[in-house]
C-alpha cells in the first residue's frame, strides 16, 4: 500500500509540475505579447483566464492531496470548508471558460446560413460574456448547496445523534449540484463539437469538386479546432469520473490509494489539455518550439 501511494504521489506531482508549467507558459506568452502589441485578442483573453483558473485548480488538488496523504490532521473544519468553496469557484470558471473557448471556435470557424447563427457570429464577444455571466446563478446555487452540506457535515461530526436521513439528503443534494455544475458546460461543449463537425462535413461536400480537397486552409482550421474540443471532452470525462469516485470514497487509510489515484489521474485534465491548447495555437506553438530548441 505504501509503495502504491508513493508511486501515485510521484505521478501526481509530475503532472502537477507540468500543468503549472504549461498554464504558466500560456499566461506569460500572452501577457508579453499584450505588452508588445498593446492589443489583447479575444482568444488570448480566454486562454489566459483559462490558464490562470487551471493553475488554481491544480493547487486546490494539491491541497487535498496533502490533506489525505501527508497530514490530514491539519485539514480542520475551517480549512476543509475553505478548500471546498475554493474548489467550486475555480472549477466553475475553468469549466465555463473552456466552454467559452469551444463556442468561440464554433462561431469563428463554422459556416451556417441561419440568421440566428450569423447574429451570434457578429456579436461573438457579447455571446461569450453572456455565457460567463449566465453561469453565475449556477455558481451561487452551488455555493448555497455546499454551504448547507458543509454545515450539516460539521454538525454531524460534532454530534453523531444528528439524523442520518438528513445527512443522506444533503449528500445527495451536494452530488446532484456537483453533477449539474460539470454536466451543463460539458453539454454545451459537446453541442459546439457536434455543430463544428457538421459544419466541416458540409464544407467537405462543397470541396468535393475542388482540387484543394483536404489542403484547403479552412478545413485545416476546422480540424484543429475540433481536435481541441474533443481532447477537452475526453479529458473532462476522466476528470469527472475521478471526481465522482473521490467524493463517494472514504479517506480512511485503506481508501487512500483510491483518492490519490483519482487525484493523480484528475490532474491530467488541467495539465494535459493545456499542452494541447499550446500545440493548437500558432503563436504559442512557435514560442514553445523556439524555447525547446534554445535548451537543446
Amino acid at each position: 500500500m505504501a509503495l502504491l501511494l508513493w508511486i501515485l504521489s510521484i505521478l501526481g506531482t509530475a503532472t502537477f509540475i507540468l500543468g503549472n508549467f504549461a498554464n504558466g507558459f500560456i499566461v506569460l506568452v500572452n501577457c508579453i505579447d499584450w505588452k508588445k502589441r498593446r492589443k489583447f485578442s479575444l482568444v488570448d483573453q480566454i486562454l489566459t483566464a483559462l490558464a490562470v483558473s487551471r493553475i488554481g485548480l491544480l493547487w486546490v488538488i494539491l491541497i487535498n492531496w496533502q490533506a489525505i496523504v501527508l497530514n490530514s490532521d491539519l485539514f480542520n473544519l475551517k480549512v476543509r470548508m475553505f478548500a471546498h468553496l475554493a474548489w467550486i469557484l475555480i472549477n466553475h470558471f475553468s469549466n465555463w471558460l473552456t466552454t467559452s473557448l469551444g463556442v468561440f471556435y464554433l462561431l469563428k470557424i463554422a459556416n451556417f446560413s441561419s440568421l440566428l447563427f450569423l447574429y451570434l457570429k457578429w456579436r461573438i464577444r457579447q455571446v461569450l460574456l453572456g455565457i460567463i455571466l449566465g453561469s453565475l446563478p449556477f455558481l451561487m446555487f452551488h455555493f448555497a448547496v455546499v454551504s448547507i452540506y458543509d454545515t450539516v457535515q460539521i454538525n454531524f461530526e460534532r454530534n453523531t445523534t444528528l439524523s442520518t436521513k438528513l445527512v443522506q439528503v444533503v449528500n445527495i443534494s451536494n452530488m446532484t449540484a456537483e453533477t449539474l455544475a460539470n454536466l451543463i458546460p460539458f453539454a454545451l461543449s459537446l453541442t459546439s463539437l457536434v455543430l463544428s463537425v457538421f459544419s466541416l462535413w458540409k464544407h467537405l461536400k462543397k470541396q468535393q469538386l475542388n482540387d484543394k480537397g483536404s489542403q484547403d486552409p479552412s478545413i485545416k482550421v476546422h480540424i484543429r479546432a475540433i481536435q481541441t474540443v474533443i481532447s477537452f471532452l475526453l479529458l473532462f470525462v476522466i476528470f469527472f469520473l475521478c471526481l465522482v469516485i473521490s467524493v463517494w470514497s472514504s479517506v480512511r487509510v485503506e481508501k487512500k490509494a483510491i483518492a490519490v489515484f483519482c487525484m493523480a489521474l484528475g490532474t491530467l485534465y488541467p495539465s494535459g489539455h493545456s499542452f494541447i491548447l499550446i500545440w493548437g495555437n500558432k503563436k504559442l506553438k512557435q514560442t514553445f518550439v523556439a524555447l525547446w530548441h534554445s535548451f537543446n
